[in-house]
């Protein structure tokens, strides 16, 4: 397969720049060339995050004039999504104003990397509330009662789909708690802010009826956030008959707050868990700094010398770590060390100060560490 050629220097910069400073997830799903035996590629697709999924747009340029404006080719699923076409007044003339006017591609400068992100966030925008207008005209009861009681809360985002029985359905995302989680995170890793979202699908009802089944609920995070807080263990409050949202959020934001919380404080304990291993077991070869939800040690028993791998969840101290004993003596036929299965059959207590716990897992491991030789000896001989 014969690679694309490269985007020209300055439709490249806007890129990099849109990828690098953008508050949101955007994709580059490909890129590739407009003309055969181009020495520049001056298209790509752009993957937009709207709605915990993504919609694809292309954006086209002309790498013969790579400075002048792109245009942007919406998905097809979205005919009636014409962000730029001048508005029709009441009297069916066009405004003199026109939405171009407003738009960031009225005075486009292609020697500005941000143009780009700048435009592609404009339109963005504008695609949120097309979906919002598109749902605001479903003929149906209840759903025009959820939007008035919770389109006021920002941030929301909702759109109109088919579910798999092909049925119309519609997806409200709600964004929960009002806190910034980068900044409770020491050294935070995350480049991008991290978010906790109500997923609500609502099936389209043309029938009004007194009992509406309830929404299919999840929560939904970055797959960044399971390093402080597993949405997974996080059990959603009961939705009850005649419910709406507006009633439901605010138990789930309490229950919600209540746990990140802990998990922030959980930082705090396996911080100290660690550092009360260590007089034990001697300074750690590797540790997790910021969540510290891993560590390794190096052990020795006699001639036999090996690794003792800590995992650290982040429900401990309620849930115990899992250790995981490895070889540095012997492989297996792969040249691979052996590991031990994972072991956490050991007495625990959550209530144990962490003096206690250091000590209880080194007695346990004493023991282990001869059934852990043996069990490598079987495995090299086998």
């Amino acid at each position: 397969m014969v690679a694309e050629p490269p985007l020209p220097p300055t439709i490249s910069a806007q890129l990099k720049h849109l990828l690098f400073h953008s508050s949101l997830p955007f994709r580059v799903e490909q890129i590739w060339s407009g003309c055969k035996n181009s020495r520049f590629s001056d298209r790509f697709t752009l993957l937009i995050p709207f709605c915990l999924d993504y919609v694809k747009w292309d954006i086209v340029y002309n790498a013969l004039f790579p400075s002048a404006a792109p245009d942007i080719v919406f998905s097809p699923n979205d005919e009636e999504f014409c962000p730029l076409l001048p508005i029709i007044d009441g009297e069916g003339e066009v405004e003199v104003v026109a939405r171009l006017k407003k738009s960031f591609l009225w005075d486009w400068n292609g020697k500005d990397p941000s143009r780009l992100l700048k435009l592609v966030e404009e339109m963005r925008d504008l695609y949120v509330q097309y979906q919002r207008k598109r749902v605001g005209e479903i003929d149906d009861a209840r759903l025009k009662f959820e939007i008035s009681t919770i389109f006021s809360r920002e941030g929301i985002e909702v759109c109109l789909g088919a579910g798999t029985d092909k049925s119309e359905e519609v997806k409200f995302v709600v964004p929960l708690l009002d806190i910034d989680l980068n900044k409770h995170v020491h050294a935070c890793p995350w480049k991008q802010q991290q978010k906790i979202y109500l997923q609500a699908i609502f099936p389209v009802s043309r029938m009004y009826s007194s009992a509406p089944s309830a929404p299919r609920l999840k929560l939904v995070s970055s797959s960044q956030l399971k390093d402080l807080l597993s949405i997974e263990d996080v059990k959603l409050p009961s939705w009850v008959d005649g419910m709406c949202m507006a009633e439901y959020l605010p138990t789930l934001e309490e229950n919600l707050k209540i746990q990140v919380i802990e998990a922030l404080a959980s930082i705090g304990s396996r911080r100290r868990f660690i550092e009360a291993l260590v007089p034990k077991f001697g300074r750690h070869l590797e540790a997790d700094p910021i969540f510290c939800r891993r560590a390794t040690f190096l052990a020795v028993s006699g001639v036999f010398t090996f690794l003792v791998h800590f995992s650290l969840s982040t429900q401990f101290p309620k849930q115990q770590p899992i250790l995981t004993l490895q070889s540095s003596q012997h492989y297996n036929s792969q040249g691979a060390p052996i590991l031990s299965p994972s072991l956490n059959d050991y007495p625990w207590s959550p209530r144990w100060g962490d003096a206690e716990m250091t000590e209880r897992l080194f007695d346990f491991i004493v023991k282990e560490c001869v059934n852990f030789k043996r069990y490598c000896l079987d495995a090299v001989a086998s």
